[in-house]
C-alpha cells in the first residue's frame, strides 16, 4: 500500500513538471509568434519610443534625435569609432544614457564614453530594422548538472528574426552593413586578417599590404627615423624561412601616392569646395547641441519652479529640498548660457576671398598640397584606405610588383626595382652637382649655398643648403675649392671689374648683357655673369665709335645701335 502510495506521488511530480514544462514551451512558442510580427519589444533603444500597440516611433526630443544623428554623421567621415569617441570629447558634446530599469529608465546627458558610442553604431534598431535573437540561451549537462550559458554576441547568419524597414531608422541598412564592415576591418586585434584602424607613424601603406606569395599582411618598420621598410610577417609563423616580401617604403608610398593623386586630381574642384562648405560644421554642430541643451536646462528651472510653487511653504522638509533642486538648475542653465557665448565669440569666420582662392589653387595642385610637411599622415592614409581595398606585394629577382585593388574592383599594377646593396635614395640631383662644379669657380660655399636656396634646391634629405653640406658636396664629388686670381689666370671677369674697366655702373653692364651687347654665361639664375675679358675689350674699343651704355628702356637703344 505504501509503495502503491509512493508510485502516485512520483506519477504526480512528474506529471506537475510535464505540465511546467508544456507551459514554458507554450510561453516561448508565444514569444516567437510575437517576434515573427515584430511586436515583441522589450526595450527600445535610446533615440526611440514606444508608440500605440508598442509600435517603434522616433523620440519627439529634438536634443537626443540630433545627439544619435550626429554620432552616424561623424562616423560616416572619421570611420572609427574611437575618431568619433574623441572628437565627442574634444568638442565637450554629450550623450544621453538610459539609467534605470526597463521602461521606467530615465534619460540622462553625460559626456561621451566608447561604449556609449560602439553601442549605437553596432545596434541595428537605428537602421529600421527588428532583430530577435542577437543572443541566445545555451543549456548543457555539465557532469551530471545543469549548466547555462548565455552566449551575448551571435553572428548575423544566426538571428532568428531580421525584419528591414519595420520602423523609420536614423540610417538606411546599406549604410549599417557599410559601418559594420568598417568596424570589423578596423579590429587591431584581428589584424591579422583585416586591415585593422589608422595608426601612428609615416607609413602611408600600413594596413593595405597583404604578401601574393604566403597572403600574410606586410607590416612596417622604421629601421631610422628618416626610413621605412615593408616586410612579410609570414616568417613569424615559421621561423624556419625568411621574409617572401622586404623592400624599402618610401618609394612604394610615393608611387602608390601618384596613382590615388590621378585618381582624385578631376575631382579635386569639388573636394575643395565641400571643404569650404564644411569648415564651419564642428562649430555649428557645438552650438547647436549647446542651444539644445540650454534649452533643455531652461524647461528644467521652470519645472522646479512648478514644483516649488506647488508645494505648502511650511513644509519644510520638502521645501528645502525642491529649493536646492531649483538652485541647481537655475547654475546649470547659467552655466550653459556662459558656454554658449562662449561658443559664439570663438566660432569660425567665413574664409575670405584671398583664403577660398588659395584652397581652390591647392586643389588644383594636388601634389603639392600632398608633399606639404604640414599634411598629417593619417590623413593620407584615410584617403587611400577610402579609395583601396587592398595592395598585393610580389617579388622576383630584384624587382617590387604592387597590384592596387581599387574600391570599384579596378586594379593597376606599377614595378619598381630594389635598391641594390650599398646604394641610398639619398643621392644628390645630378642638375645641382653639375651648378656647383660652375659655381666652384668663382664663389664660396655660403654663396653658392645661398644662391642653390633661391633657386629651391633641397638636399637629398628635403632640407636647406648650408655652407657644410656644400663643402661636403665638394669633397664627395672632388669638386676643387675655389682659388684667388682664378678668373683672372681663365681670362674672365664679374660684372663688378667689367664695370671698372669700362667705366659703367653695374645695372648698365647687365643691361648690355640682356640687350646682345655683351655676351657672357651665368651657371644658373641668381648666379653671377660670367664675362670673357677679350669680349669687354673688343666693347671697350668699340665706344671709341661713340656707343653709349643702354639707358634704363633699353629696346629703343638696341634696334638704333644695330
Amino acid at each position: 500500500m505504501q509503495h502503491m502510495a509512493l508510485s502516485v506521488l512520483c506519477l504526480k511530480g512528474t506529471i506537475s513538471e510535464m505540465e511546467v514544462a508544456n507551459f514554458r514551451a507554450r510561453g516561448q512558442a508565444a514569444l516567437q509568434q510575437m517576434a515573427e510580427r515584430g511586436a515583441l519589444v522589450r526595450r527600445v533603444a535610446i533615440g526611440y519610443v514606444k508608440g500605440p500597440d508598442d509600435r517603434i516611433e522616433k523620440t519627439p526630443d529634438e536634443r537626443i534625435r540630433s545627439a544619435i544623428e550626429l554620432v552616424f554623421s561623424r562616423f560616416s567621415e572619421l570611420r572609427t569609432v574611437r575618431q568619433v569617441f574623441l572628437w565627442f570629447d574634444r568638442q565637450q558634446i554629450q550623450l544621453p544614457i538610459a539609467v534605470g530599469p526597463g521602461d521606467s529608465s530615465e534619460i540622462v546627458w553625460r559626456h561621451a564614453r566608447y561604449h556609449a558610442v560602439h553601442s549605437i553604431l553596432k545596434n541595428p534598431l537605428y537602421a529600421g530594422a527588428y532583430v530577435y535573437g542577437r543572443s541566445k540561451t545555451v543549456v548543457r549537462l555539465v557532469e551530471g548538472k545543469k549548466q547555462v550559458k548565455r552566449i551575448k554576441r551571435v553572428r548575423r547568419e544566426d538571428w532568428a528574426i531580421l525584419q528591414r524597414d519595420h520602423h523609420e531608422g536614423y540610417i538606411n541598412w546599406d549604410t549599417f552593413e557599410s559601418n559594420q564592415k568598417m568596424i570589423t576591418e578596423n579590429e587591431n586585434a584581428a589584424s591579422k586578417f583585416v586591415r585593422g584602424s589608422v595608426r601612428s607613424g609615416n607609413a602611408l601603406l600600413a594596413g593595405l599590404l597583404r604578401c601574393g606569395h604566403c597572403g600574410a599582411k606586410l607590416y612596417a618598420q622604421y629601421p631610422s627615423p628618416y626610413s621605412i621598410r615593408y616586410a612579410c610577417s609570414g616568417y613569424r609563423l615559421n621561423g624556419e624561412r625568411t621574409s617572401c616580401v622586404l623592400f624599402g617604403g618610401l618609394r612604394a608610398d610615393q608611387m602608390v601616392s601618384e596613382q590615388l593623386l590621378q585618381c582624385l586630381s578631376p575631382l579635386s574642384v569639388d573636394a575643395a569646395v565641400d571643404a569650404i562648405a564644411t569648415l564651419s560644421d564642428a562649430s555649428d554642430e557645438r552650438i547647436r547641441q549647446k542651444a539644445l541643451a540650454l534649452e533643455q536646462a531652461r524647461y528644467d528651472v521652470i519645472r522646479a519652479r512648478r514644483q516649488y510653487d506647488a508645494i505648502d511653504p511650511d513644509n519644510r522638509l520638502v521645501a528645502a529640498e525642491l529649493e536646492r533642486r531649483w538652485n541647481r538648475a537655475l547654475e546649470i542653465e547659467a552655466q550653459l548660457d556662459e558656454e554658449l557665448a562662449a561658443l559664439e565669440q570663438s566660432r569660425e569666420h567665413p574664409l575670405t576671398s584671398r583664403q577660398r582662392e588659395e584652397l581652390m589653387d591647392f586643389a588644383r595642385d594636388l601634389p603639392r598640397l600632398w608633399n606639404v610637411p604640414q599634411s598629417s599622415p593619417e590623413h593620407k592614409k584615410r584617403l587611400l584606405r577610402i579609395a583601396l581595398r587592398e595592395i598585393i606585394a610580389t617579388t622576383q629577382n630584384d624587382t617590387i610588383r604592387l597590384v592596387l585593388h581599387w574600391q570599384g574592383d579596378d586594379h593597376t599594377q606599377i614595378e619598381f626595382a630594389k635598391i641594390r646593396s650599398g646604394h641610398n635614395r639619398y643621392v644628390t640631383e645630378p642638375e645641382v652637382v653639375e651648378i656647383v662644379q660652375k659655381l666652384a669657380r668663382v664663389e664660396t660655399d655660403a654663396r653658392i649655398a645661398s644662391i642653390l636656396n633661391r633657386n629651391q634646391h633641397r638636399t637629398p634629405h628635403g632640407e636647406s643648403w648650408t655652407e657644410k653640406g656644400v663643402c661636403s658636396l665638394r669633397n664627395r664629388y672632388s669638386i676643387p675649392l675655389h682659388k684667388e686670381r682664378e678668373l683672372e689666370q681663365r681670362g674672365e671677369m664679374l660684372v663688378g671689374n667689367a664695370a671698372k674697366l669700362l667705366g659703367f655702373t653695374q645695372s648698365s653692364i647687365l643691361r648690355l648683357i640682356h640687350a646682345g651687347r655683351l655676351r657672357a654665361t651665368q651657371a644658373c639664375a641668381n648666379a653671377p655673369w660670367i664675362l670673357l675679358k677679350s669680349e669687354v675689350e673688343r666693347y671697350r674699343a668699340q665706344r671709341s665709335e661713340g656707343n653709349t651704355p643702354p639707358p634704363a628702356n633699353s629696346t629703343n637703344w638696341l634696334f638704333e645701335n644695330k
